[in-house]
């Protein structure tokens, strides 16, 4: 009977059943040859503004929908705001504080913190805009093919250094036309880098060992090998 070690191991990677075939220079590679690009963009509080700025900023919206040469992905991600480590800090710098006054200020600012955390969860929201250049163009899959795309590992289509500079030149162009749209209405926006791409999917793929490991800087991390 064979250990359950043993089958572990055989067992395929999680890695052959994503669209992702690498991340590099800023830039999601998936295994159909199609570069992603991903923008980190703020927020609005529409209900703030003035009749008129409102309706400008529709205007714009409006605008940069019917301006857009491609399509893209709105993503908001809605996460438990952990704050552990904000408390352990503001505990251990309570420890090195000689002022007795703000030792007590801050250990008051700790207990609301924590009883405010009892009220109800806090949540933070990040918004994501994913920017897409596909050289092949856009090919609509049928249903089965779908369907066996997902039980089987995805084929990838391997780019050569050449192709990927030159789809990459494409992608940031096209990165630069969405982020100029977008500031059109007010909106700040910045592209993830390798390493910010990298702890993004790390937390969305892997969000409970995320809380407690915290993934390690680009050039140390050990990539598995196929």
């Amino acid at each position: 009977m064979k250990s359950k070690s043993s089958i572990k191991s055989k067992l395929p990677s999680t890695q052959k059943y994503l669209d992702i075939a690498e991340i590099k220079d800023d830039t999601v590679v998936l295994n159909d040859g199609s570069l992603k690009a991903v923008l980190l963009v703020s927020s609005i509080n529409f209900a703030l503004k003035s009749e008129e700025e409102q309706e400008a900023i529709i205007q714009n919206y409006v605008s940069f929908l019917n301006s857009l040469r491609s399509p893209i992905q709105v993503i908001i991600q809605s996460r438990l705001l952990n704050i552990d480590y904000y408390l352990l800090n503001l505990e251990q710098t309570k420890k090195e504080i000689l002022n007795e006054l703000l030792k007590t200020q801050i250990a008051d600012y700790i207990q609301f913190i924590r009883e405010l955390i009892k009220l109800g969860d806090i949540m933070s929201k990040r918004f994501y805009v994913v920017i897409s250049y596909n050289p092949l163009g856009s090919q609509k899959k049928g249903f089965f093919t779908q369907v066996a795309e997902i039980f089987s590992s995805a084929s990838k289509i391997t780019l050569d250094r050449k192709k990927f500079e030159k789809y990459k030149i494409a992608l940031l162009r096209e990165t630069n036309y969405i982020i100029s749209g977008l500031s059109s209405m007010g909106i700040k926006s910045i592209r993830l880098d390798t390493q910010s791409l990298i702890e993004l999917f790390y937390n969305s793929y892997n969000f409970e060992v995320a809380q407690r490991e915290k993934l390690e800087i680009l050039n140390k991390l050990k990539v598995e090998e196929e």
